[in-house]
């Protein structure tokens, strides 16, 4: 089998998260721990003997959502709370929930009503204050708790050699797809915008000692292929996810090839990497999160997300940037305005679009694409 029908094998993964969590669980034989984004700590929770799958949303008929969350919520968490209630993540074994931001921090206290006693639902807090040395203390603290709450769940002691065992495996992830986000730039011919994306997503409802193994192959049969010969135009795309899928299809038929993302739902999973200097595992993991920058989940006063996209622009050579704002997101609103005029002020250009994964209708979205495709030329 060659590194192109990995990429197909991935790209169908990714397309259909239930069927492969489901294909996971049989083929590990593990209890899966649904992760709401974002940054659970999904080393503590693969220590358990448990796979960490992503709960992303999705597209469900609103039904019994509204019941507890109105309707100007994220889309991501309604959905979220709707295939809690309607049955759909009864595959699960447990749920995390972080509380980054308001909406977050209802859906926790939410699905704990919600979801059937079978579910257990832990929450997660992070230090804000991260860059000190209380911040991290309060960071660890809280991974130590999740794993007590794990063990309880998989009914095994979580030691500190599994945990480290665990990091050691999200590590080879991460440096696997920083290599893979690479090498993908390269060759937009191969991978397009909706396949990269695929791919990304494919890993958050794999084991992690499967997934790795197979960007790897991808990555070095990318390195090994003829020079590219894409001659459409190169895009960076900023927001919580590139959802829907369909707006990734207008892109490539437009010309538009995504090489890189500063997104949730990408480079945010393994962009930071870890410190070679720490020796605690839970340190380390502190220390990850801490050294991570221009998130718009994570305190930062000096606001470095426009500067680090410009920076993404020029080391892979990108024409533009697409702001994918998700629709009613607090925290990525709030930094749009600053980053936007730093953006004008360099002269980059740029498109804003606001998305919702329950959109149906998008001859709107292809027209501004259409209408932007032509203004790069």
């Amino acid at each position: 089998m060659s590194y192109l029908d990995t990429i197909e094998e991935l790209v169908q993964a990714g397309l259909h998260p239930a069927k492969t969590c489901a294909q996971t669980k049989a083929s590990t034989g593990k209890q899966l721990i649904g992760c709401v984004p974002y940054h659970t700590p999904d080393e503590v929770i693969y220590a358990g003997n448990c796979i960490p799958v992503g709960l992303w949303g999705g597209n469900p008929e609103f039904k019994l959502a509204d019941t507890y969350l109105q309707g100007f919520c994220c889309g991501l968490l309604r959905a979220v709370m709707e295939y809690a209630m309607d049955g759909t993540y009864n595959i699960l074994s447990g749920i995390v929930c972080p509380t980054f931001c308001d909406s977050m921090k209802c859906t926790l206290e939410d699905l704990k009503v919600a979801t059937p006693e079978s579910i257990p639902v832990i929450g997660m807090s992070y230090g804000q204050q991260r860059k000190i040395k209380a911040g991290r203390d309060f960071t660890i603290r809280e991974y130590k708790r999740v794993r007590h709450e794990i063990e309880k769940i998989a009914k095994t002691a979580i030691t500190d050699e599994k945990v480290e065992a665990a990091y050691q495996i999200y590590e080879d992830y991460r440096a696997a797809m920083r290599a893979f986000e690479t090498a993908a730039a390269e060759h937009p011919e191969i991978i397009t915008s909706k396949k990269r994306m695929m791919i990304i997503k494919a890993g958050l409802y794999m084991d992690k000692a499967e997934y790795t193994p197979k960007i790897r192959e991808i990555t070095e049969g990318l390195k090994a292929a003829p020079a590219s010969d894409y001659d459409g135009k190169r895009i960076i795309i900023t927001g919580i996810m590139a959802e829907p899928a369909a707006i990734l299809d207008i892109f490539d038929e437009n010309g538009l090839a995504v090489v890189a993302d500063e997104m949730s739902l990408g480079s945010r999973l393994w962009r930071s990497k870890g410190r070679d200097d720490v020796e605690d595992v839970y340190e380390k993991m502190a220390y990850r999160y801490a050294d991570t920058k221009a998130d718009c989940f994570m305190y930062e006063p000096e606001k470095l997300r426009g500067q680090y996209m410009m920076e993404l622009k020029d080391k892979y050579d990108a024409d533009a940037i697409v702001i994918m704002m998700e629709k009613f997101c607090d925290p990525e609103e709030y930094d749009y305005p600053i980053y936007k005029a730093e953006l004008e002020e360099a002269e980059v250009p740029m498109l804003y679009m606001e998305v919702d994964q329950q959109t149906t209708g998008f001859e709107q979205i292809r027209t501004r694409v259409q209408s932007f495709r032509e203004m790069l030329d």
